[in-house]
């Protein structure tokens, strides 16, 4: 399990940002003005989705276009059903207490 990445979703900005990243490409402006968070504080969360690659950058002049990488998502999300389908199992021992 990616629990690094999985810590990173679980901030309500960073979902923010990634759930606008799904809809189109943005850069800082953009999302600040979605967000309504400091320039600062959205530099800093989307540093953090880069460095864990679920973002891409895409240089445009003075800008620069933050992208989702959807086969990042795609293998958490893929990690997360494989979970929910070994606890759907109907064969699920019990450990016995001592």
């Amino acid at each position: 399990m990616d629990l690094e990445t999985l810590k990173l979703l679980a901030d309500p900005l960073r979902a923010q940002i990634i759930t606008l990243l799904a809809r189109e490409s943005l850069c800082v402006c953009h999302i600040v003005e979605e967000t309504g968070a400091q320039q600062t504080n959205v530099s800093n969360h989307l540093r953090a989705l880069r460095r864990a690659k679920l973002v891409e950058t895409e240089p445009s002049g003075r800008y620069v276009y933050y992208r989702l990488r959807p086969e990042v998502i795609e293998g958490v999300a893929a990690q997360l059903n494989k979970l929910a389908r070994a606890a759907a199992r109907s064969d699920i021992q019990k450990r016995p207490c001592p």
